[in-house]
């Protein structure tokens, strides 16, 4: 290894001394040399650190110091290695540091020792130490860390490869520089030509040079990374492995980092090139290369005025005073002409305050005298005509924009009567405008002799970018609100894409007031077309901005520019890839409706959204098209529209979106049938064309009801009821005599339904809540005393609408809840809106014609083959109809109308479907469990068994609605009063009650009692012989037995299915033995999905499947195999227990079963005979 070439133990020789002495004089200090052997001195002087020696005699009163370079080299060569690291780090953090500790510290080869290990009575070679195992100097040595006999080769054979490491890479580095400096001056051995080509031509492209490429690779990957395409930039990596991307001293050491690719492109457009070719003369140019210079002589004569040219100056000179001569005398007119416009005014004025009609309002400046706009020239206010006109004594302000120099030099052709004066909104801007006009701008005019073109040229130096668009727009002013709009159109194309998307909304105002005023049609459509695009997806509050600001627009502009030019902005965008633009022409065709011609509303605008609703896939869109057909419907007058109305309607119902059909029933619908009922189709085709469609889907349900589209066609009938009566109201008898006198009583807040949306309200649709109030009033009397005579509307309701809904409530299937659910919220909205006294003398009497019932007592005999009594008509009369108001009378009427029917039904053995449906119907909501009880209790006191046993099986339907208080307090003590019935068939009807109970209640103490009586029913001997009461417990079991607690069916329900199931192998009967097996079968099969602990398996659960399996095998083969595998699933079951652990908690049948197994299981329960029904409940009944 290199040594250092300073030695660092010899501080006093002779090159030493001449070193010194060259110090001293360039620094300059006074003073004898230090002699060259003189003693050291103790003390150290930091004013002489620069030199070696000091200077020394006993006649001296200062003591002298000796400098620090001298103790370092001492230091070193005592080899006080230690003291001298130390006091090198000393003097670096001082920051004095020492050339000749640094460059000893610096050299590896200082501290490099033998491979092997000398004896211990040697004394270690000077010089030599243990290197530290991670670094290649000692400026960071840890000299801690290591004693001083351990020998540490592997250690400093890694140092000494990494410092030789660093050496080459520095040397690589020196090199890279060297051919970094030789590429970059190679441009000068292009020749000159050569590179003037390639600076004229752009086309013609030179070849791209090493350094070039390198740098541009670094660029484009760190571009890459920059935006996270970590995945192109390994591949562009991989591509360029010779290139170290890390590093940008790989590319050249010498070679600055321009900045990332994205600044430049965005410094692309700001830098000014000269269109001029130039030539720098401190880049090595050739003599030849620059063109000469002119002498004195030809400089002379080309200084010298040619007679051309100083006629023709001439000639612009005399040209120039007549244009401002015929300028003074314009202005003068102008002048003139606004006086006597003031004076006009102030004669207008005194005229208007003399009339006595408009002694109180004076008219507004707007209406004396007329506004003249000025047409559009084109021309504009230039800055750089000051310099020409700085001479004119006067500068006169017009309203057209006066005329710029540069642009049109026949100033003649402009005629004295195309000025005009515009007269603002604003008095006082009138006055000011007026004042302003009266002081033309003027200019102080030096007092000296310059000559114009000395003054022009003196003027030039003022750098102005006048050479550019926006330096031109920059330099002319707009004098007049027709040149701002002008400035405007012309700028803000340049602006908006230059704007955050975030913020661009701000844009709004100033795009529409240009696009308002612009007079360039085709202006205003580029800007219309910049607002209808500011945003790439504008968000709820940019779109409500942007239709804000066409609302203005369209204010402004009127009808016909509203067709011309926002229309066709909308028609673009109808296809647009993005949901929020096409959401944006959506609401924009409903926001403009009022705005655009008649004609145009019901053609042009309803085929757009026609189009959008049947084509367009989203469902916002769809939304917005439909509020915004609500609003056309409000502005169509065209009566050939309506039936493409009532097929937008119907289409839009039949939407799979559930946001569409809200917007139409909330929306559309009201907005149609307000204009359904001024063209008199209310009644006549929209209402019955619904019911049709109605009774259609019925009809066609007899296979299978659509039970969604029939809710969506009674929900349209729903929202058809408010305008049917608000026509009903404005169409009465009494309709001229509703007059807003006095006080008007308010309406009570429960008088109507609670309406859907707004334009579903009665007081809406009538004009105002007063008015309505006023109509109630005469409505309510007319029915009370007057009836219906001559009431056309009304009686339309009562003859036709009445009778045809409550036919079609007969066809119904009365087992299908939600159809009976919407007819009967239908009834209930019909009564509720057309009022009480409707209801009571026009509804009622209706339904109970058709159900032939009374508040009498009900003949047996003759209701025994009413058929209507099993229909739908009953839940929809008692839950639609009686049900609309809450008194006591109504309630009174409700219960005893349930009475009847659960008599009529009961005692003429007639399905129970109609009353079921009306328990099951009122008992969703809790304000009528007290009075369903009610009618229960009545049947649990009847005389008649048939009614008692009807009232034990309503129990069943209503014990899972009602809160457990009522369970113990009514609905317990009737259940045990029947299972105390003398009839055995009113305690069996109590089992299914029973069960119901103990699978819903969690007090323990109902439970038990529960518990009790239904062991009664096992335990006594009475019922031992009872077939059908042990059918209905074990049906029961396997009902409630998986959703039932588990302690009821570890300790009551299997042990007792066990003994049912041993009793019935002893059965001699063979029907009653089978109808056992197979509900025993079938509880079986439910239970099996539960979890049973491995003792009540094998003490009841196998057993009772064994003795099971004993009577199927007699009975129903096809049972028995069944039975074998589920068997021996629980004996498996059993086995794996006893080696692990319980599992958790799964099927029997499913969880163990092997694959043969489940096809043989399969197969076999393909094979049965037995009911569907039956068999399917192995599978429902899970927990």
């Amino acid at each position: 290894m290199a040594t250092s070439s300073v030695n660092p133990f010899l501080s006093d020789s002779d090159e030493e001394s001449e070193r010194k002495m060259g110090r001293n004089k360039e620094a300059g200090t006074p003073g004898p040399v230090a002699p060259e052997h003189g003693p050291p001195a103790l003390l150290l002087s930091p004013q002489q650190e620069g030199g070696y020696g000091c200077g020394g005699g006993a006649a001296k009163a200062e003591v002298q110091r000796v400098p620090l370079d001298t103790i370092a080299a001492q230091l070193l060569r005592d080899q006080y290695i230690l003291t001298a690291l130390e006091f090198h780090t000393e003097l670096q953090e001082a920051g004095r540091e020492l050339p000749r500790l640094r460059d000893y510290f610096s050299n590896p080869g200082n501290f490099e020792r033998q491979t092997s290990t000398p004896p211990k009575d040697l004394a270690p070679i000077p010089g030599q130490l243990n290197r530290a195992g991670s670094i290649s100097t000692l400026d960071s040595l840890d000299f801690a860390r290591y004693s001083d006999d351990g020998n540490r080769e592997t250690d400093e054979r890694l140092a000494v490869l990494e410092f030789e490491l660093r050496k080459a890479k520095e040397t690589i580095q020196s090199l890279r520089a060297n051919l970094t400096q030789a590429a970059a001056f190679t441009e000068s051995d292009v020749p000159l030509q050569e590179r003037k080509n390639y600076k004229s031509s752009p086309e013609i492209q030179e070849a791209v040079k090493p350094l070039e490429k390198r740098a541009l690779n670094f660029l484009v990957n760190e571009y890459l990374l920059k935006i996270n395409y970590k995945l192109t930039s390994i591949t562009f990596s991989d591509e360029n492995d010779d290139q170290d991307f890390e590093l940008w001293d790989d590319v050249g050491l010498n070679i600055p980092k321009p900045p990332d690719l994205l600044q430049m492109y965005r410094e692309y457009g700001s830098h000014a090139t000269s269109s001029k070719e130039m030539t720098d003369v401190a880049v090595g140019v050739k003599p030849k290369d620059l063109e000469a210079l002119p002498n004195d002589t030809e400089l002379a004569a080309l200084q010298q005025p040619q007679p051309q040219e100083a006629k023709m100056v001439q000639e612009l000179q005399d040209q120039l005073s007549i244009l401002n001569s015929e300028k003074l005398f314009l202005a003068s007119q102008i002048r003139q002409l606004k006086s006597e416009i003031e004076v006009l005014k102030q004669q207008n004025l005194a005229a208007v305050a003399a009339a006595p009609e408009s002694a109180t309002l004076p008219p507004t400046t707007s209406e004396q005298v007329p506004q003249i706009r000025p047409m559009d020239s084109g021309e504009y206010l230039d800055v750089r005509s000051f310099e020409n006109d700085s001479c004119n004594a006067e500068k006169v302000e017009m309203n057209t924009c006066p005329i710029d120099a540069n642009k049109d030099s026949n100033i003649h052709s402009i005629a004295p009567s195309t000025v005009t004066t515009l007269i603002p909104h604003d008095t006082k801007e009138t006055e000011l405008t007026t004042a302003h006009s009266h002081e033309p701008v003027q200019f102080n005019k030096p007092n000296r002799t310059l000559s114009p073109a000395f003054h022009q040229a003196l003027l030039s130096f003022c750098r102005m970018a006048t050479d550019s668009r926006l330096g031109v727009e920059v330099s002319r002013i707009a004098d007049s609100e027709q040149c701002v709009m002008l400035m405007l159109g012309r700028c803000l194309p340049h602006i908006v894409p230059n704007v955050l998307l975030a913020k661009r909304e701000e844009l709004i105002p100033l795009i529409l007031c240009t696009a308002c005023l612009h007079p360039e049609p085709k202006e205003r459509d580029q800007l219309l077309h910049i607002l209808f695009n500011l945003i790439k997806r504008p968000d709820d509050e940019q779109r409500q901005m942007i239709l804000t600001g066409c609302v203005a627009f369209a204010r402004h502009v009127g009808p016909t520019r509203v067709e011309a030019e926002l229309l066709p902005q909308c028609w673009e965008q109808i296809n647009h890839k993005y949901p929020e633009r096409r959401l944006l022409v959506a609401e924009a065709c409903g926001a403009l409706a009022p705005y655009l011609p008649k004609e145009i509303r019901s053609s042009l605008v309803l085929s757009m959204l026609q189009q959008m609703l049947t084509e367009d896939k989203a469902d916002l869109v769809r939304e917005a098209v439909i509020k915004s057909l609500g609003i056309i419907m409000a502005y169509i007058d065209d009566p050939d529209k309506y039936l493409q109305g009532f097929e937008l309607q119907m289409s839009a119902l039949n939407d799979p979106s559930e946001r569409v059909i809200n917007a139409t029933h909330q929306v559309f619908l009201p907005a149609f049938a307000a204009w359904t009922t001024e063209l008199g189709k209310l009644q006549s085709h929209l209402i019955p064309t619904l019911l049709s469609n109605i009774e259609k889907i019925l009809r066609d349900g007899e296979h299978g009801l659509d039970e969604h589209k029939l809710h969506l066609h009674l929900s349209a009938m729903q929202s058809l009821i408010p305008p049917l009566f608000a026509l009903v109201l404005k169409n009465a008898p009494f309709a001229s005599k509703a007059k807003l006198q006095g006080e008007v009583p308010q309406i009570e807040v429960t008088r109507f339904p609670r309406p859907a949306s707004p334009l579903q309200d009665v007081a809406t649709i009538i004009g105002s809540r007063e008015q309505l109030s006023v109509l109630l009033q005469l409505y309510d009397n007319q029915l009370e005393h007057e009836g219906t005579t001559g009431w056309e509307n009304l009686l339309w309701v009562v003859n036709q609408l009445l009778p045809h809904l409550i036919e079609t409530v007969g066809n119904i299937n009365v087992t299908s809840t939600s159809c009976v659910h919407d007819f009967s919220r239908y009834f209930w909205r019909l009564c509720r809106t057309f009022g009480k006294i409707f209801t009571n003398t026009k509804v009622k009497p209706q339904f109970q014609e058709i159900l032939r019932l009374s508040e009498e007592a009900v003949d047996v005999s003759a209701t025994a083959g009413n058929g209507v009594l099993t229909k739908a008509t009953v839940p929809i009369y008692a839950t639609g109809v009686l049900t609309c108001y809450n008194q006591e009378e109504d309630r009174k009427l409700l219960v005893g109308f349930l009475e009847d029917v659960m008599t009529t039904l009961s005692l003429s053995h007639a399905p129970l479907d109609s009353l079921k449906a009306s328990f099951v119907e009122l008992g969703a909501n809790p304000a009528y469990h007290e009075l369903l009880l009610t009618v229960l209790w009545y049947g649990v006191v009847h005389t008649s068994a048939l009614v008692r046993c009807t009232a034990a099986r309503m129990f069943e339907l209503l014990v899972k609605g009602v809160n457990e208080t009522l369970v113990a307090q009514r609905v317990v003590p009737a259940l045990i009063t029947l299972s105390s019935d003398p009839e055995i068939s009113v305690r069996i009807a109590t089992i299914p009650a029973f069960g119901t109970i103990m699978e819903t209640v969690t007090q323990r103490e109902l439970l038990e009692r529960v518990k009790m009586q239904l062991a009664s029913f096992l335990e006594d001997p009475q019922y031992h012989d009872q077939h059908s009461l042990h059918m209905e417990i074990i049906k029961t079991f396997g009902r409630v037995g998986p959703n039932a607690e588990p302690r009821f069916r570890d300790e009551f329900v299997l042990p007792n299915l066990h003994k049912l199931a041993i009793s019935n192998n002893q059965q001699a009967i063979d029907t009653k033995r089978l109808d056992i097996a197979i509900q025993l079968f079938e509880a079986y099969s439910a239970l099996s999905c539960c979890f049973i602990s491995e003792e009540l398996m094998v003490n009841h659960f196998l057993p009772g499947l064994k003795c099971l399996r004993i009577d199927m095998e007699h009975l129903s083969p096809e049972h028995e195999v069944i039975l074998n595998s589920m068997v021996k699933e629980c004996e498996l079951k059993v086995e794996n227990r006893t080696v692990q652990e319980p599992q958790s908690s799964m099927s029997i049948a499913a969880s163990l079963v092997s694959e043969d197994t489940k096809t043989r299981f399969l197969n076999k329960m393909g094979q049965l005979s037995t009911s569907g029904a039956m068999l399917a409940n192995v599978f429902q009944r899970k927990k």
